[in-house]
């Protein structure tokens, strides 16, 4: 059962094909895509995670420091004097924070660099020591400088000498550094990143294209040949079907003599048997159902004997052949002669009157020649190139003998050509000439 698209015709088997191409293609295209913007998820987040990781780790080693530096007077205070001492700690600025021995407020600065270059909006450097205190780790995160510069915070929390446990926390060295440069960075990697996703995908999709394209070109070729098959079997029996429709009917009306009927019958009979021998001649050539067997081949003997097979009774036709050796496949090699003969006994005549044709066999060179030549009116100007395509005989008949003769003429490496001979032309005869030419066989 064919499928129908939604409110159209069924899709010819072709018409599926290609949809399945497409669809390949697409999906080809998404798998890509799936696997790349996974990938470049994973190398955003880690490029991320890697500029604040280093941010972190220089900040790190500033608030380590620090703490190192500060100290407590005889009175328990914190003392910054070796720290400010030791230290910038205005550029970018460094902030120490201590809680209230009794706990009453939260921290509170105890010393901050004095004209930054860089310092952070109150509210988050608060912010940020709180946070460290709770969790008695170093804690980072991002803010915002007091000109509205983004940064990075980092806090440390520091004891004092002599506290113990979780009460002992004594306050938070508090420093940051602008990330406005390492951002910046981070977003030209994700543009390129996505820029190079986006490039790569459509690369894929074409790749996948052309990969399916290929994929299915048997496919299409195979069911080109069937649909030729079916429109050549259709074209070419849909004249004998109706004449032998139209003979029973006049059978069954008894307006003719029935020995007349069936002898009618039985022509038409022999000729749809020709043409259905030759359309499945033509279908096993075209998809290889029937392969060449090359053998050495006396092709003036074979000829010789088509033409004795050939029902020519009435009319003249000579051969003159020399010995001619051609490797070749005996078979084909019959049928495309008998071919080339059939046409020109069909052809080959003024009307009312016998055919005369002439065949000759010989070798030129590397070659075994064939030429028929016929007496016929010859061929209409533009033609002779037409020829060998199906339905193009030019003159009613089905086209497929000259089609198949060509075939194998190709299928062996040789060639089929056709031209007028013209009065006094090549032959002698001025009608239609064929000239088929095969490889000969190494003497």
């Amino acid at each position: 059962m064919s499928r129908r698209p939604a409110g159209g015709r069924a899709l010819t088997p072709t018409a599926r094909v290609r949809r399945l191409r497409r669809r390949i293609t697409a999906l080809f295209a998404l798998t890509s895509a799936v696997g790349l913007v996974t990938m470049a998820v994973l190398a955003v987040r880690s490029d991320d995670a890697r500029w604040r990781e280093q941010l972190d780790r220089a900040m790190n080693l500033d608030t380590t420091q620090a703490i190192g530096l500060l100290a407590y007077d005889g009175d328990d205070r914190l003392d910054t004097t070796d720290l400010v001492g030791t230290m910038d700690t205005g550029c970018p600025q460094l902030t120490v924070l201590s809680v209230p021995r009794d706990g009453s407020t939260g921290p509170v600065v105890d010393h901050a660099g004095k004209d930054p270059c860089l310092a952070g909006a109150p509210a988050d450097v608060r912010a940020v020591a709180e946070a460290a205190l709770r969790r008695g780790d170093v804690v980072a995160v991002e803010g915002r400088s007091v000109d509205g510069r983004p940064v990075r915070l980092f806090a440390e929390p520091f004891f004092a000498p002599d506290a113990e446990g979780p009460t002992g926390r004594d306050g938070a060295v508090v420093t940051l550094y602008e990330s406005t440069e390492a951002m910046a960075e981070h977003r030209r990697t994700t543009w390129l990143l996505s820029a190079g996703c986006a490039v790569l995908v459509v690369l894929s999709a074409a790749v996948g294209h052309l990969l399916s394209g290929r994929a299915i070109r048997p496919a299409l070729t195979v069911l080109g040949q069937q649909e030729a098959f079916l429109a050549d079997a259709a074209h070419d029996l849909r004249t004998p079907v109706a004449s032998l429709r139209m003979l029973a009917e006049t059978a069954l009306r008894g307006d003719t003599d029935s020995t007349e009927v069936l002898r009618r019958t039985m022509r038409l009979a022999d000729g749809m048997g020709g043409l259905v021998d030759g359309l499945l001649t033509r279908a096993r050539l075209m998809t290889g159902v029937q392969t060449l067997a090359r053998e050495p081949l006396r092709l003036d003997q074979l000829v010789e004997a088509v033409v004795a097979d050939a029902p020519s009774e009435g009319q003249r036709v000579t051969v003159r052949a020399e010995e001619t050796v051609v490797l070749a496949d005996p078979d084909l090699v019959r049928r495309a002669v008998g071919n080339l003969l059939g046409n020109a006994l069909t052809h080959g005549h003024a009307p009312g009157e016998p055919a005369v044709v002439r065949v000759e066999i010989a070798r030129e060179g590397r070659e075994g020649v064939v030429t028929v030549t016929d007496a016929g009116p010859g061929l209409p100007t533009g033609v002779a190139d037409a020829l060998f395509e199906r339905f193009r005989s030019g003159s009613g008949s089905t086209g497929l003998g000259l089609s198949i003769a060509s075939w194998v003429a190709h299928a062996h490496g040789g060639s089929l050509t056709a031209a007028s001979g013209g009065p006094g032309g090549p032959g002698g005869l001025g009608g239609a000439r064929f000239v088929l030419r095969l490889p000969a066989a190494e003497s």
